[in-house]
């Protein structure tokens, strides 16, 4: 793939895994606004787009980190492995983690008083990102399987929500939201240090809802840059 200033990130990402650890680097994000081009994301940020580009095309031959090229897939099949795989993480993730947010702040609350506000912000989060799936699991992702076996001359297709953009533009929205609020987090634990008097418990808590945003990061991905663009294309043919 060649990439320059006018290539959509999120295109990019699609392409390459790889590409999401550089411009994690550079702290650009691939997922909830991975619809810019490279020189609009770097505009704004204020970075050099050619060290940027440079850096990408040095691991453009790479493989994927998970080795899966998940543009191939039938989308049903994606559908299915973000339900199974992202969606049943969130929430086996959050009964683990809300426990020992708790916990923590009841014992370190006191010195470090971000972490009321980091509980308060995940369990939001939690109880958003339920609600989220739900609404993909029940609304979209049937509607994507049904038109992936759907045959032509039966007709077309009638959803209740008029078209899959409608949905699609509500779930986007719903992923800007949750990458802004990961976004706080993390720079209320300063990336997800801990400090010198971190028991264990903090310190896995903390390790925890960083592996948990890397996981969302992926699963906003394969969503927004992947999924729903291919849904679209299928509707319209």
């Amino acid at each position: 793939m060649k990439i320059t200033k006018e290539t959509i990130i999120g295109e990019v990402v699609a392409n390459d895994y790889n590409s999401a650890s550089v411009f994690k680097q550079f702290g650009i994000d691939f997922c909830c606004n991975g619809n810019r081009t490279i020189e609009e994301a770097c505009n704004k940020d204020n970075i050099s787009s050619e060290n940027l580009i440079s850096v990408l095309n040095n691991i453009s031959n790479q493989k994927s980190d998970s080795g899966l090229d998940y543009r191939s897939w039938p989308l049903d099949l994606l559908a299915d492995y973000i339900e199974k795989k992202h969606h049943r993480y969130v929430a086996t993730k959050i009964l683990e983690i809300v426990p020992f947010l708790e916990t923590i702040v009841q014992v370190h609350g006191s010195r470090h008083q971000e972490l009321s506000i980091v509980e308060k912000l995940f369990k939001e989060s939690a109880e958003a990102l339920t609600a989220h799936m739900k609404k993909e699991e029940q609304v979209l992702f049937p509607y994507i399987r049904e038109m992936v076996n759907h045959n032509p001359a039966k007709g077309k297709l009638q959803p209740v929500f008029g078209s899959a953009i409608n949905p699609i533009r509500a779930m986007m929205v719903e992923h800007d939201t949750e990458g802004e609020r990961f976004r706080t987090i993390s720079g209320l634990t300063n990336n997800y240090l801990p400090p010198a008097d971190a028991c264990n418990t903090y310190r896995a808590t903390l390790a925890l809802i960083k592996e948990f945003e890397e996981d969302l990061h992926l699963h906003i991905h394969l969503e927004n840059n992947i999924l729903f663009p291919g849904a679209i294309k299928m509707e319209e043919r």
